[in-house]
């Protein structure tokens, strides 16, 4: 072979051969000693070729791979924002957000209880001071109304990094997003929660004002103390109002969202510096902000809250109004217990704090300190009362029982004790009302003389009946007037009286008085005298302060304003009219005055100024009662026994270390212990009586001498009763009792006390 070079071969710069092993390529990019391909000419010379990537360079992605996938996932997640959106709706509103409790409230505003398992109370946004709303702003969002944004986008991708990166859950949120969290989702803390959220929080925007979103935003969040809501949060520090609130309040409040536990100085007194800054901090951004000037900054105090109150839920006389209140509004048509369980009621009761509070220090000083645990029959007492303001029927004070976590059924409003000789003055009103005679023909007065013989027969006017109630301890009276017979309660002038009035116009008197005519054993019979009937304390106060209004009557009222979401629910307006005359009324007042002056309610007297009331005792002293009034108070006081095992009605034999417990002695105590102290700030007033002819003592007694203290049939002028008979009597009302029966009503009156020993009043 020869030594000069090939014709094809390429030749270096210098026009020197390629010396052997020598690769580097020429200008063509052909390699040395390589033959180019034929028919493909090389690239133009000056053009270099980009050099392969090699190793460990392979794997680091160019920046033109870099920009399209940059370019690729913003297109992904955009069209993942855009698809998102489309799909995310505004849900509806969680269950815990829109939960209310309702509050019952007295008259003067001021709590008595909450229901329900959240404390809640909505509130408008007008109801909150413009300087609370600032402070909130200030706290949590200071441009809310002036960026239309409804994310901070910024904010919330740092909070999401960090929450990612385990940096911490944080928040990173504008207040449409904490309502949207609140009201709408929970509150867990996710990138996934976070994302709904804002995609939420950008629809809400656009569909409701900023005003609704931060109206929304103070009753759904959370403030410490079980406050779920501006207004709660108030009651719960301060215990007031949220349109009370100061400025120094508002603002302590604002701070308390950012973590309720690290500020709440009094349940934990070392919070206090970090309260106060965090607190100047929300100060501090309403100046900035223009919302308070610095003279008013300088002028603010730290308001440092009230103690923490217990939940006290349904304990004490809380369950026991609830419970009347849920019924009264139930009954009288305003509320219905499926409405009312829904919650956010605001109910303001007519219940007066001072005297609801009179009412159970009179009981627990008259009836439950003098209990003993080494007594059995103490383990039975129970204790009911109410109280009416005659001339408006509201209801100032109700006294269900001790305890409602522990007796559960109120004694103010239960009707299944008889009432006893409470009911008496009924048959005298009935008496004047219908100018009712006796069966020989007497005008029946206070003066009328009958005869108080123990078990003396009821005579109709077909005769003797077989009804012969026994006075107490078989007492003989003989020849007694109406208004003795009254002081003494005497079983046997009354029930010959209810006979003579007719004991169906009896009945109506009562009813047109105050008792439901639904009351249980309020039958018309001569019994119905003696207090057979099973009406409630509160029905016997509303018929007592009916007597106090000389006779003019409407139904008692316990609530006087019911309010939603600040909207009031329309109540119905309290008529009244003459349901009994006012001769006939005030002369009932005038016979009962001498009962507490002179008869079986003179421990009544201790009230300290006019008064009047009549005692009673039911069978067997299973309850013993007192009901009475001033011209401007109507109160009852029952106290009964019951088994607290069994539930069954229980004598009093014993109890409170008394031989017996009748009328006169601790309902009586406790009644004008409770009515001094009630009305121990108001003027004493006088009765004002317009009383019936022949009513003022003194009078002459319309006593016929050939009379036998109306006992004597007179057919001629005797009452026609035949009308008012009622199913189960005979015409005149003087059916015998059914055996095994209680219609004596108390052992003044009751035919099944054995010899009418025992029960009574005295």
């Amino acid at each position: 072979m020869s030594d000069e070079p090939q014709s094809w071969a390429p030749r270096d710069s210098s026009g020197a051969g390629a010396s052997p092993g020598n690769d580097r390529p020429t200008a063509s990019g052909e390699q040395p000693g390589k033959p180019g391909k034929p028919g493909k000419p090389g690239k133009k010379p000056g053009k270099k070729a980009r050099p392969r990537r090699t190793g460990w360079r392979r794997a680091i992605p160019t920046w033109r791979m870099t920009l399209g996938t940059l370019l690729g996932l913003v297109v992904l997640l955009g069209a993942g924002i855009f698809a998102a959106y489309r799909l995310v709706d505004i849900p509806a509103a969680n269950a815990s957000a829109t939960a209310q409790s309702n509050v019952y409230l007295y008259s003067d505003g001021s709590v008595i209880a909450r229901d329900g398992d959240v404390n809640r109370e909505k509130v408008k946004l007008s109801q909150v001071p413009p300087t609370v709303q600032h402070a909130v702003l200030a706290a949590e969002d200071r441009d809310f109304y002036s960026d239309d944004r409804a994310v901070d986008v910024k904010a919330m991708l740092r909070a999401g990094w960090n929450t990612v990166t385990g940096k911490g859950k944080q928040g990173g949120s504008t207040i449409t997003q904490q309502y949207v969290k609140n009201y709408y989702l929970g509150q867990e803390r996710t990138v996934l929660r976070k994302a709904k959220e804002a995609i939420i929080a950008v629809k809400l925007n656009r569909e409701e004002t900023k005003d609704q979103i931060f109206e929304g935003y103070l009753n759904t969040s959370y403030f410490g103390r079980n406050a779920y809501g501006i207004q709660a949060a108030a009651q719960a520090y301060y215990g007031k109002n949220v349109e009370e609130l100061t400025t120094a309040e508002g603002a302590y409040l604002a701070s308390l969202l950012n973590a309720p536990s690290a500020y709440d100085v009094v349940a934990h007194p070392d919070n206090r510096p970090a309260a106060q800054r965090r607190w100047n901090y929300v100060l501090s951004g309403m100046v900035k902000e223009r919302w308070l000037t610095a003279a008013e900054r300088a002028a603010t105090r730290f308001p440092t809250p009230g103690e923490a109150k217990p939940s006290n839920g349904l304990s004490g006389q809380r369950g026991y109004i609830v419970q009347a209140v849920e019924d009264y509004l139930n009954r009288r048509g305003i509320l219905d217990a499926k409405t009312l369980a829904t919650g956010g009621y605001r109910i303001t009761t007519t219940l007066d704090k001072a005297k609801q509070d009179a009412f159970v220090k009179a009981v627990t000083d008259n009836v439950m300190s003098k209990t003993s645990s080494d007594r059995a029959a103490d383990r039975n007492v129970r204790v009911g009362g109410a109280s009416i303001v005659p001339e408006t029927g509201k209801v100032v004070a109700l006294y269900g029982g001790i305890d409602y976590t522990k007796q559960y059924v109120s004694n103010a409003t239960r009707r299944d004790y008889q009432v006893g000789s409470v009911f008496k003055p009924f048959v005298l009103t009935s008496a004047v009302v219908n100018d009712s005679t006796t069966q020989d023909g007497r005008r029946i007065t206070p003066n009328t003389v009958y005869d108080g013989t123990n078990k003396r027969t009821v005579v109709g006017v077909q005769g003797s009946t077989d009804y012969a109630p026994a006075n107490e301890d078989d007492v003989d009276y003989g020849d007694i007037t109406v208004r003795i017979a009254t002081d003494k309660s005497v079983n046997s002038v009354y029930a010959q009286m209810a006979q003579d009035v007719g004991p169906a116009k009896v009945r109506e008197t009562a009813i047109a008085l105050g008792i439901p005519a639904d009351t249980p054993d309020l039958t018309a019979a001569p019994s119905i005298a003696l207090g057979t009937a099973n009406a409630s304390v509160l029905d016997m106060a509303e018929a007592y302060a009916t007597l106090a209004d000389h006779g003019r009557h409407g139904r008692y009222v316990l609530v006087e304003k019911v309010t939603k979401d600040g909207a009031e629910i329309e109540l119905p307006e309290r008529t009244t009219e003459q349901a009994v005359s006012r001769e006939a009324a005030d002369t009932t007042t005038a016979v009962l005055r001498s009962v507490v002056e002179g008869g079986t309610g003179t421990a009544a007297q201790t009230v300290g100024r006019p008064a009047v009331g009549k005692t009673g005792t039911a069978e067997e002293d299973r309850a013993a009662w007192f009901a009475g009034y001033t011209p401007d108070l109507a109160s009852v006081v029952a106290v009964m026994g019951q088994n607290p095992d069994t539930g069954a009605q229980t004598p009093l034999y014993g109890a409170l270390g008394l031989p017996r417990v009748n009328g006169g002695g601790v309902p009586a105590e406790t009644w004008a212990a409770y009515t001094e102290a009630a009305l121990r700030s108001s003027p004493v007033q006088e009765f004002d009586l317009q009383t019936a002819p022949g009513s003022d003592e003194g009078d002459e007694l319309l006593v016929d001498e050939n009379a036998d203290g109306g006992t004597g049939p007179t057919s001629s002028s005797a009452p026609d009763t035949s009308p008012d008979a009622t199913p189960g009597t005979t015409p005149d009302g003087s059916a015998p009792p059914t055996p095994g029966t209680n219609t004596g009503g108390t052992d003044e009156g009751s035919v099944s006390a054995p010899d009418g020993d025992g029960d009574g009043d005295g």
